[in-house]
């Protein structure tokens, strides 16, 4: 991959540290405070607070979440009400039904209570990772969060559980395949990939529209052994992550989610049996390259890497407060290079402040 003075490099991300013991509580109490409300509001924007209270738990931020939670309160709504329940029989009609959220959400609870989440969790990724660009592929996003406490220390909680149904059911309402694209020429790294791919002809409205526009993108990854598709995946995000520090003006808000969408699929791969990461990998460079065709910009601008440590840049994400911001510092963080912490104080420079 590129950086902004045109250097390629490469890189492994830094594992990510694992949150205090006095921070398991914390982050239970703020799961347990939000699963009284719904997975969006307005009918269509996403409640990103379950991701960010996560994010801000796992890097040392646990005493600010209530804060935080308390200056978004005003985003939150009620669940929408149940329609009826999805049965084992019947779910191929309930999927991609944005009203049926909480039928999903209850399916998925009651799947969790009978069997272990891991033996749920493979039973139903290959079934939502063809719609993975669905609500602008945060509920994949919401997903890997809730996967990543499962395997934290502490494990299984019931507040954790419960938000892995909540994040499986937002998956399953907002389902959206791409249309069929066309495969165009093969490109040797992901960085190449993200650059050759065509930017969508009308860069307006909503990312639902614009997918409709989507049509081909370079060909990149395919048919990836299990090894080989994590460390092209672990690539993938590195890659989107970077390429945020000169072409996040873009869409500065979209355009974390095609880093943020696959970090989330490489966050889940070690609960997933080795046989489905390589369609984990396909379905990740569709959501990344969506992303990236909707709302590239005409032309990348100069921006290179900052005097900051990751501690700093994720203090800097904390106290400015926008959630895009917090997340995307946190992939950053896991991919964690001097570019990639750049890219992290971009998106702090870019994204209104919420404090």
């Amino acid at each position: 991959m590129s950086d902004a003075s045109g250097t390629h490099t490469s890189t492994v991300p830094a594992p990510a540290p694992a949150p205090a013991p006095d921070a398991t509580g914390i982050l239970d109490e703020a799961l347990e405070r939000l699963h009284a409300t719904g997975p969006e509001r307005l009918g269509r924007l996403t409640n990103h607070a379950p991701m960010a209270v996560e994010a801000l738990v796992r890097n040392g931020q646990a005493a600010t979440v209530h804060r935080w939670l308390d200056h978004y309160a005003h985003k939150l709504e009620e669940p929408p009400p149940p329609s009826r329940p999805v049965t084992a029989g019947d779910w191929r009609e309930a999927l991609g039904d944005p009203a049926r959220s909480t039928d999903w959400t209850r399916f998925f609870g009651r799947e969790l209570d009978e069997r272990p989440w891991r033996e749920v969790l493979a039973e139903w990724w290959p079934r939502l990772l063809p719609g993975i660009a669905g609500g602008s592929t945060h509920p994949v996003i919401r997903t890997g969060h809730a996967v990543r406490t499962m395997l934290s220390p502490g494990d299984a909680t019931a507040p954790r559980l419960a938000e892995l149904a909540h994040s499986l059911g937002y998956w399953a309402a907002r389902s959206l395949p791409l249309p069929p694209l066309t495969p165009l020429a093969v490109a040797p790294t992901a960085a190449a990939a993200l650059d050759a791919v065509p930017p969508i002809a009308v860069q307006d409205g909503p990312f639902r529209t614009r997918l409709d526009q989507v049509t081909a993108f370079p060909v990149w990854g395919a048919a990836a052994a299990p090894d080989t598709a994590k460390a092209l995946l672990t690539e993938l995000v590195a890659a989107a992550t970077h390429r945020y520090a000169t072409h996040g003006h873009g869409e500065p808000v979209m355009l974390v989610h095609a880093a943020t969408a696959p970090n989330a699929v490489l966050r889940a791969l070690p609960a997933l049996p080795r046989e489905l990461w390589a369609p984990s990998l396909a379905a990740a460079w569709t959501a990344s390259a969506a992303v990236t065709a909707a709302y590239t910009p005409p032309e990348p601008v100069a921006y290179g890497p900052v005097p900051l440590t990751a501690e700093e840049v994720f203090e800097r994400a904390a106290a400015h407060g926008d959630d895009h911001t917090i997340k995307f510092t946190d992939t950053a963080l896991d991919v964690g290079d001097p570019l990639a912490l750049a890219a992290a104080n971009r998106s702090v420079e870019l994204n209104p402040p919420v404090f």
